[in-house]
């Protein structure tokens, strides 16, 4: 399959940073590794689509699970599908620890996504206590069964892994831990989806950066990368692309 990279702006961006998505635009040219898709914030998202014109994708970083309505400072899906999105990540940590989201939640917000002609990143990982604890593959199994739903397949849905642990944080889990909880979501997703989910990409996030790209996005079963602060300057972002071996 092929793989994804994916930058995730978080809470960052004014109109001047625009000019790193040209940047990048101008860097990846037509021979590029993977896909690539970029999540500005949503006041970006169509100015940021009028400067990429479809040369690589634009995704939201949170919808509601509502289709409209009286939801004062939400943003629908069909919105960010409006403005120049063709997908939206649901379930990111900072939204379940910090905006107390739900499996439940996490699970309406992707259909909402379906809903919307959207495809729905879905977030997945563990907290530092819940991996000394043990409990870190229990922890990502409940969300995948809480989190996707059962209508989920490879064209719909792609699947993060976050350790909470690692984000922005400058650690990042082993190799082989990270080659065995991909290997761990792939079973979960296959248990509860069936075989069409062997074709559903799972990125790995948290503390992505150039320096650890290559050893990174070449292991087995990583599909990708959500990248959170490398993404915001092009420079840096198109080493991480870079780092995918060819075929």
């Amino acid at each position: 399959m092929r793989k994804l990279v994916a930058g995730n702006w978080k809470m960052n961006g004014l109109a001047a940073s625009l000019g790193e998505l040209a940047a990048l635009k101008a860097g990846l040219g037509a021979d590029r590794p993977c896909d690539v898709l970029v999540c500005p914030p949503a006041t970006l998202m169509a100015q940021a689509n009028w400067a990429v014109k479809g040369d690589f994708a634009l995704g939201g970083q949170d919808c509601s699970e509502q289709s409209g309505g009286a939801f004062t400072g939400d943003i629908s899906a069909a919105m960010l599908k409006d403005a120049g999105a063709t997908s939206v990540i649901v379930g990111h940590s900072e939204r379940r620890q910090v905006h107390g989201e739900s499996n439940a939640l996490v699970a309406a917000k992707a259909k909402a996504a379906w809903a919307a002609g959207l495809a729905a990143i879905i977030c997945v990982g563990e907290s530092d206590a819940e991996r000394v604890a043990g409990k870190a593959h229990a922890v990502c199994h409940g969300q995948i069964i809480g989190s996707v739903p059962k209508d989920a397949n490879a064209a719909n849905t792609v699947i993060a892994y976050e350790p909470v642990w690692a984000i922005g944080s400058g650690k990042t889990p082993t190799s082989e831990e990270i080659v065995a909880m991909h290997a761990h979501l792939r079973k979960c997703l296959t248990e509860a989806l069936g075989a069409g989910a062997r074709g559903m990409r799972l990125l790995y996030g948290g503390s992505v950066k150039p320096s650890n790209a290559v050893e990174i996005l070449n292991l087995p079963e990583v599909d990708g990368a959500l990248v959170g602060g490398a993404s915001l300057k092009a420079n840096d972002f198109l080493a991480i692309i870079a780092a995918i071996k060819r075929d």
